[in-house]
């Protein structure tokens, strides 16, 4: 009998990190271990309510509270289990945080990101998947955005620690032949999401009937990814490592259905039956005024289709978030 291969998900108390170890460990395939520092960033209770659930499942999962900046203790990790695969989903989130503390985005997205590339070499794992961004295409005006699209100008800090983790696994898949898939999410979304995500943060007001802040006048187009196939995606690219002369690529993992900020809020209020009070604002810095990925690449790999549109995934969302605060 083939023994479970062993796999590291950095970030599990994160959003898409929570989703993703409980989909593998429902999946009984993998020996799963899970790693966060469990920062303050936001709301610690909804991090320890996801981590919560996943060590419920004692059997194959188990998790440390490590933070990627800690080398030695990385390290000790990677020695005792030998891991065979590894997502790595810990990284400091937030396009407007990064304007106002670029330093924790460095230290995070740089220099802890290098501790998780060099042990992965020195550990020769067999594949290391990556959480890159839609936000390193920049101010792109042509669409839909092309993983061979040119992503030398981000707009903001964190989307420049992004291209950064990009540019320096590459030269690891070059040097060592160590096969890195970095996988650009775009706007994902979804039950247990971020509080500082938009869907999180305009429910919230909504209900409060507080006012939402509209920047570019509501004009911004995204492509809203929904989190369940984003987790689906990254499962079967999990087998499909690189096989390149540098076995190194970057994938698109969008809807490619991208829609209006505005259409986007209706589907709340209408999911909510309340009207939102808005506040219409100019565009902020390091902000995008679109978002349109093309998933052709990832299709033509895995055969991805995203199965959720926006009024299922707003629907599932709120369900989740009247219940979780008991509304």
């Amino acid at each position: 009998m083939k023994s479970k291969k062993q796999i590291l998900i950095t970030g599990c108390a994160g959003f898409i990190g929570f989703h993703l170890s409980k989909a593998l460990i429902n999946s009984k395939k993998y020996n799963v271990y899970g790693i966060d520092n469990l920062n303050n960033y936001y709301s610690k209770k909804l991090k320890n309510d996801r981590l919560n659930i996943l060590i419920k499942n004692k059997l194959n999962f188990k998790f440390s509270k490590i933070d990627i900046t800690n080398k030695s203790q990385l390290n000790n990790l990677f020695k005792r289990y030998k891991f065979d695969v590894i997502v790595n989903l810990a990284a400091q989130a937030g396009v407007r945080y990064s304007i106002s503390n670029p330093e924790t985005y460095y230290k995070n997205n740089i220099n802890g990101f290098f501790n998780i590339l060099k042990l992965s070499q020195e550990y020769k794992v067999s594949h290391l998947l990556i959480a890159s961004t839609s936000s390193v295409y920049g101010n792109n005006s042509k669409f839909p955005l092309d993983e061979s699209f040119n992503t030398g100008k981000p707009l903001s800090f964190y989307a420049a620690t992004k291209k950064c983790n990009e540019v320096m696994a590459y030269s690891f898949s070059n040097i060592y032949k160590l096969p890195v898939t970095a996988m650009r999410f775009f706007t994902v979304y979804g039950p247990m999401g971020r509080p500082d995500m938009s869907l999180f943060k305009f429910t919230k007001l909504i209900q409060e009937n507080k006012k939402i802040d509209l920047y570019n006048n509501g004009n911004h187009i995204r492509d809203f990814t929904y989190v369940d196939d984003v987790v689906k995606s990254i499962i079967k690219l999990i087998n499909k490592k690189p096989k390149n002369k540098i076995p190194f690529r970057t994938l698109n993992i969008c809807s490619s259905k991208p829609i209006k900020l505005k259409k986007f809020i209706n589907e709340i209020e209408k999911n909510l039956n309340i009207k939102s009070n808005k506040d219409f604002k100019p565009m902020q810095t390091g902000d995008i005024h679109k978002t349109h990925g093309s998933n052709k690449k990832i299709s033509k790999l895995i055969n991805y289709k995203p199965g959720t549109n926006i009024e299922l995934g707003i629907k599932k969302f709120i369900k989740w978030y009247n219940s979780y605060f008991n509304l």
